[in-house]
């Protein structure tokens, strides 16, 4: 039978008297802690409870939810999805609710999550403001009871809080609203969280970083190099055009691992150099892959057939392997079924390169072996450099980049 760690216990005991007394807490634990089982813990104690996550987190949700024998009523949904849902709820909890994080102006899904909180809203978090201070307005703002409900929208907020500054882009001056001294906002801030770590929890799990550096067919390098000098591919049928930095970025980061988008909309896989190295190198293993861009899905799938999936489910109750796209597979979900996670490419977010490196860490497993498929000649290496320098890869940083 399913029961809750001591410090799950203690944790839940802390949200209860959070809620109780400021009818929003902020459980900011770190990833594998159990947010989720304290969560749905604390929900038992209501009658109608919307729990809102990320797709790939659901069935997750639910399986914790039987495992831990609960009859409260509960609906888990996906952000996506919130049109689909109706009703009054009790409690409204938020899974990774960083993604409730826009500013400065509230975001779709910001303002969908809104209209279903009119009680008490839980929080879960294990990075609650990773790149700015000024994105707790709107985690905040979804609940009628927000201790900053006074100032109306964030820009009065900010006016308070934050120090206005001016951010110079291609496109002429904008402003920068993401400096807020925390300092300012910590007592309040403060008082709403349950913090608590992966040391505190017990884990003593060792990440294990292996970088695997290959080298593309010489017909992707100098794709790239035309790319770099024309800023466009002509074919017979489709054209690769990077007519602006970001877009050149992004190619040449498809490009590192093999494919490419087309103007069209269309993608091709160009070289199976990466694929080929992992489905040699790792032989007997049950593997979990991270790509980032589509085209890889389905370089992955014509490489693995029938023994790649997508689905959480399938992936742990076969011996299948499981392909996930990593900015979706980042949080919420429990990948230790695989013997190596492996990232086959990877975005430019230093917050989600943290997240999914961690997708294998459980109680139990001491080591987690974790491998990044760099291209010799690609920019996928100067990307993860920045990356484990706990920065995030700009335009900025990829210009300078390429001047050398």
């Amino acid at each position: 039978m399913f029961e809750l760690r001591d410090y799950q216990i203690a944790n839940a005991k802390k949200c209860r008297l959070k809620l109780k007394e400021y009818k929003i807490c902020i459980l900011n634990m770190q990833v594998r802690t159990g947010k989720s089982h304290i969560a749905l813990d604390v929900a038992k104690d209501y009658s109608n409870v919307l729990f809102i996550t990320k797709k790939k987190a659901i069935s997750s949700i639910e399986n914790d939810y039987t495992a831990a024998n609960h009859s409260f009523n509960i609906t888990v949904i996906n952000y996506e999805s919130l049109h689909k849902v109706s009703g009054l709820f009790d409690l409204v909890i938020c899974d990774e609710s960083h993604n409730l994080a826009t500013y400065p102006k509230p975001s779709k899904r910001i303002k969908a999550v809104k209209q279903f909180v009119k009680n008490d809203l839980l929080l879960l978090t294990g990075t609650l403001l990773p790149e700015s201070n000024s994105q707790i307005f709107h985690q905040l703002w979804v609940s009628p009871y927000s201790p900053y409900k006074n100032c109306g929208n964030f820009y009065k907020w900010h006016k308070i809080y934050g120090t206005p500054k001016t951010l110079f882009t291609s496109y002429g001056e904008a402003k920068d609203y993401s400096v807020v001294d925390y300092e300012k906002i910590k007592t309040t801030v403060d008082r709403l969280k349950v913090s608590f770590t992966q040391n505190e929890a017990g884990f003593t799990t060792k990440v294990n970083e292996h970088i695997i550096k290959v080298d593309m067919k010489q017909s992707t390098i100098k794709l790239m190099d035309k790319l770099r000098k024309d800023l466009v591919i002509e074919g017979k049928n489709e054209v690769v055009l990077a007519d602006t930095g970001v877009k050149l970025m992004s190619k040449l980061q498809q490009m590192s691992s093999g494919t490419v988008k087309f103007e069209s909309g269309n993608a091709a896989t160009l070289d199976t150099t990466k694929v080929d190295y992992i489905s040699k190198r790792f032989k007997g293993k049950k593997l979990a892959i991270f790509y980032f861009y589509k085209q890889e899905l389905e370089m992955i799938k014509e490489k693995f057939g029938d023994t790649v999936t997508t689905d959480l489910e399938e992936f742990n109750n076969t011996d299948k392997h499981i392909a996930l796209q990593q900015i979706s597979g980042a949080e919420g979900i429990n990948l230790s079924a695989a013997d190596v996670l492996i990232f086959i490419n990877f975005g430019f977010s230093n917050t989600k390169y943290i997240q999914a490196k961690d997708r294998l860490t459980t109680m139990e497993r001491k080591v987690n072996d974790v491998y990044f498929i760099l291209s010799t000649n690609g920019i996928d290496n100067r990307v993860y450099k920045a990356l484990q320098s706990k920065k995030d890869y700009v335009l900025q940083t990829f210009r300078i980049d390429e001047r050398k």
